[in-house]
Formats: structure tokens, C-alpha cells, sequence
């Protein structure tokens, strides 16, 4: 991961939310940002605390405030002057509520132009607009979609891509997909593999990711062809040993189901399979008891596509480390392929499957 100090300091925006899944933009750019330098949280629930240890109890020197009138205290002792405040949170449907547009103007007030990744846009609150004109300032709506002559179509380009492709697919949406794609990324690049990694969400834009697209931001139409231009751009441009594919959602997901796209138009042979042994029923669906399948059941499925899952990657959400080392050691026993929690312990016990998938699909020349 290449980080240069020219980057652009930024608070992130969570309403009080930073200790919930819901902060899932929060918490990757708390992790890592290679566009961005997170200077503080703006977070009244957990306000005074290190915000790398609300996350996952590692200290990251990153301030969470009360509020942002706050941050003149802290740049006079040293901190980067914020440019940018983001929100960090991504709510049901991607609705902009009031406490969020209020969030966004006080962050105007304070000079920062404001980023967000939910539906509802930034750009049409009025509110927001005058006083983004008022201070020269700029708002970002990360999920505008593009119009439709800037879109690709799927062609069948794909084909001329000869590096595999390796899908993060999960079994429900917000288990950490994106975070086990980075963490594969980097570990691949630190035993000498040139891999580069394809984003499909907001924060993977936020997170410094060079090629990739919003995917549930694309006409349905289009979401094949911007994934294929995506790889091929990608391709093109670095002739990688390797292109990871983050998901989204889960292929069975019924509020949202994704995943085929990245196996069929993709044409991802192999996959790593996101897992939270926690959670009982698809997110957003408790009420009407849709109840997420045994992850043997998603491993089935995605061979029906033709794919293979190399490993399956466990979120430790709802259940303490020793039940979560348990999940792991019980899924062990039952797969015979690599459970890791990376959280706990990284994803190293991956890589070797995933250089033999690489040499198997590489075609000798």
C-alpha cells in the first residue's frame, strides 16, 4: 500500500453510529486510505476515545470528537488541517436523514467540503448547496450515477484478459468483503505477486482504489459491461499476475442479491467466500425470518457457476474470540479448504491456494 503525505486530511461523519455495523465506510478508512489521511470521527456517542480501538481495539491515533467545533483545539496541537469531511455511515436504502444533512452543513461551516455514498445526494439539498456556493466548497455524491453514453455495455472484451480473476463473494451483505479484498491485496503484493484489485462500492473509491466503479449506482443494464470495462482497463494497464473482484451484497440475498455478475460477466474461476457464523437471518430480513445457508450450501452454489472457492474468511461480529475461534475450527474440520478470521489472524493461510489457483488458470506460454 503506497500512503504520501499529500493526502488530503478528512473527518469522518457517523452520527453516533462508529461502534455499529451501519459505519461499515467509517470503519475501511479507519483501517486504511490511501486517498485520503482520517484526521478524526466526529462522533457524540463515542466521543474522547481512539477511534482504531472502538473499531477493533487497535490504537490508531485518531481522535473521536464530540463535535467539530472541537477540531480548532486539535489542529493547534499538531493534526492536519481537514479538507474533506466524510460520511461514514451507509443506512438502509441510502437515505440521507436529517441528522446527516445536519452533519454535512455543520462540516460546510467548518470549511470542509463534504463526500457522501448513500442514494440520496448531497447536490440536492438546498441547504447543503447554498452553503457549499457561499464557501467555495465542494460536494461529492459518490453514488451519481453516470449518465448512460458514459457507460459501457458487456461486449465479451473480457476474453482478451488472460490474468484470473479471483471473486470475494459473501454470504450476506456488510461482513467485510471489501476489508478481506484489501487485506488479500496487500498480502499478495508482499510475497511478490502483482495483483490489483477492481472496487465495487463507495468506499473502495474512498479507500484510494484506482480501477473499479459504484455498483449499485449502474442501470441494472450496464453493471456487467462497467464491471468488464473495469478488469480490462485494469488489465491493460498493468498486466496483473492476478484481479481481485470485491462483492457485494450475497447471491441470495432477497433485498439485494449480487454476486453472479462477478462469476458469469467476470468470469471469476475462483472465489473466497465471506462468512459472519454470528448472524442468523440476511441483514435488513429479521422480521420475516429469511435465514442465511450454511456456508457449505453457498460453496455448492458457487460451483454451479463454474467456480471454485478457494477459502472462506469468518466475521467475528456477535460472538466473542473464543466462539468465533470456534466457528473457525468447527468450519475447519467440516471444508477442506482454508478458515481464517482475518481480524484475528490474517489471511496468510490463503496465499498458497490462491498461487496455485493462479498458476492453474495462467495459461503457459
Amino acid at each position: 500500500m503506497m500512503i504520501t503525505d499529500d493526502r488530503p486530511g478528512a473527518v469522518l461523519l457517523t452520527g453516533g453510529r462508529l461502534h455499529e455495523p451501519y459505519s461499515k465506510v467509517a470503519h475501511g478508512l479507519i483501517r486504511d486510505s490511501e486517498r485520503f489521511e482520517i484526521v478524526a470521527v466526529a462522533d457524540h456517542n463515542n466521543a474522547g476515545k481512539d477511534a482504531g480501538e472502538v473499531l477493533d481495539g487497535i490504537h490508531r491515533d485518531i481522535p473521536i470528537l464530540e463535535s467539530l467545533d472541537e477540531l480548532a483545539g486539535l489542529i493547534a496541537a499538531g493534526a492536519k488541517t481537514p479538507t474533506w469531511a466524510i460520511i461514514g455511515v451507509a443506512t438502509h436504502g441510502g437515505q440521507l436523514s436529517k441528522q446527516l444533512i445536519e452533519a454535512a452543513a455543520d462540516a460546510l461551516r467548518h470549511d470542509m467540503s463534504v463526500a457522501a455514498g448513500v442514494h440520496d445526494y448531497l447536490s440536492e439539498v438546498p441547504l447543503l448547496v447554498e452553503l457549499a456556493a457561499e464557501r467555495d466548497l465542494e460536494l461529492l455524491d459518490l453514488r451519481k450515477p453516470k449518465p448512460p453514453s458514459e457507460l459501457h455495455f458487456w461486449t465479451g472484451e473480457i476474453d482478451t484478459v488472460t490474468a484470473p480473476r479471483l471473486a470475494v463473494l459473501g454470504t450476506d451483505c456488510a461482513v467485510g468483503k471489501r476489508t478481506t479484498t484489501r487485506f488479500l491485496h496487500h498480502a499478495l503484493q508482499e510475497a511478490g505477486t502483482h495483483s490489483a484489485l477492481i472496487a465495487t462500492g463507495q468506499t473502495g473509491w474512498l479507500q484510494g482504489a484506482t480501477y473499479g466503479f459504484v455498483l449499485d449506482s449502474v442501470p441494472n443494464d450496464f453493471v456487467s459491461g462497467e464491471l468488464e470495462h473495469a478488469i480490462v482497463e485494469c488489465w491493460n494497464a498493468e498486466q496483473p499476475d492476478l484481479i481481485l473482484l470485491e462483492g457485494q451484497s450475497s447471491l441470495r440475498n432477497p433485498s439485494g442479491p449480487c454476486g453472479s455478475e462477478l462469476l458469469l460477466s467476470g468470469d471469476a474461476k475462483g472465489a473466497i467466500l465471506q462468512h459472519s457464523p454470528g448472524r442468523i437471518w440476511f441483514d435488513g430480513c429479521e422480521a420475516i425470518d429469511k435465514r442465511i445457508p450454511p456456508v457449505a450450501d453457498e460453496i455448492a452454489l458457487i460451483s454451479m457457476y463454474g467456480s471454485e472457492v478457494l477459502g472462506v474468511c469468518l466475521n467475528g461480529e456477535n460472538l466473542t474470540t473464543a466462539q468465533l475461534v470456534a466457528e473457525r475450527d468447527a468450519l475447519r474440520s467440516s471444508l477442506d479448504i482454508p478458515v481464517v478470521a482475518p481480524l484475528l489472524e490474517g489471511v496468510s493461510d490463503l496465499i498458497d491456494p490462491i498461487h496455485a489457483y493462479i498458476a492453474a488458470q495462467t495459461p503457459q506460454e
